[in-house]
């Protein structure tokens, strides 16, 4: 009876905590969303920046309104997210090892750094191609007009699906720290993983071919890069072991 009071004193307690730490994330995620509402003319300054001086419309009275309180709540994610990855870590924490630990500070702050590149790399080179290409496709008589929703509907598509596939490099380093994959299985996979990024490329863009390969060609050239960095991995830990 005492095993099973204590085990529903454990249960509840980590309830207990879980509920704290999310009550803690969606504070910072409110507050954070309600300060950029605040600031949302100079973020939406700077998101059309890639259009090179397009002009936009809104086709609805609460278009505009409704893209604001959409910017406003993805910046407020993104100005939240160390208090709500620091929340992550303080619960899961205790039940990891010394070593655990480390790995899970360093997917942490690898995958942050890694998905900042995606997102830089997105925002300077792919967009503002894409925009170009799209542009220069008009003909006369028919002058290009751009839905602001969909302009933001669009790059947020771009933005975010560049910043989660650049984590590739960090999923193969951690595959090759943990001793689940090596250099050589990834390179015997690597016509199938082309095939699946094509494939990843085409559900994560907008549906058209060239953004479809702005975004394969990349991947391919950071899974390339995985590889070189995995063989490292393996190499210094052969000479640790």
């Amino acid at each position: 009876m005492m095993a099973d009071n204590d085990l529903r004193l454990t249960i509840v307690e980590h309830l207990g905590e879980l509920r704290k730490r999310l009550i803690i994330a969606a504070i910072a995620i409110i507050a954070g969303s309600l300060a950029s509402y605040n600031y949302v003319d100079k973020i939406i300054e700077i998101l059309v920046r890639p259009a090179d001086g397009l002009e936009f419309i809104y086709l609805s009275p609460p278009e505009l309104f409704i893209s604001y309180i959409k910017i406003s709540l993805v910046v407020g994610i993104v100005v939240s997210a160390p208090i709500v990855l620091f929340q992550i870590w303080m619960f899961i924490r205790p039940g990891l090892k010394e070593k655990e630990q480390r790995y899970v500070l360093f997917a942490m702050f690898m995958g942050i750094v890694f998905l900042v590149m995606g997102v830089v790399f997105a925002y300077f080179i792919i967009i503002p191609m894409t925009i170009q290409f799209f542009v220069k496709m008009t003909v006369n008589g028919i002058e290009p007009l751009f839905s602001f929703a969909n302009y933001i509907s669009y790059i947020s598509s771009i933005l975010i699906s560049f910043g989660v596939v650049f984590e590739l490099p960090l999923i193969v380093i951690l595959l090759t720290q943990l001793g689940l994959a090596t250099p050589a299985t990834f390179k015997k996979h690597r016509k199938m993983v082309i095939l699946g990024i094509f494939v990843v490329s085409a559900i994560l863009t907008p549906p058209d071919v060239v953004s479809q390969s702005m975004m394969a060609l990349p991947m391919i050239v950071l899974y390339e890069f995985s590889i070189v960095i995995a063989n490292m991995i393996y190499k210094r830990k052969k000479i640790d072991a």
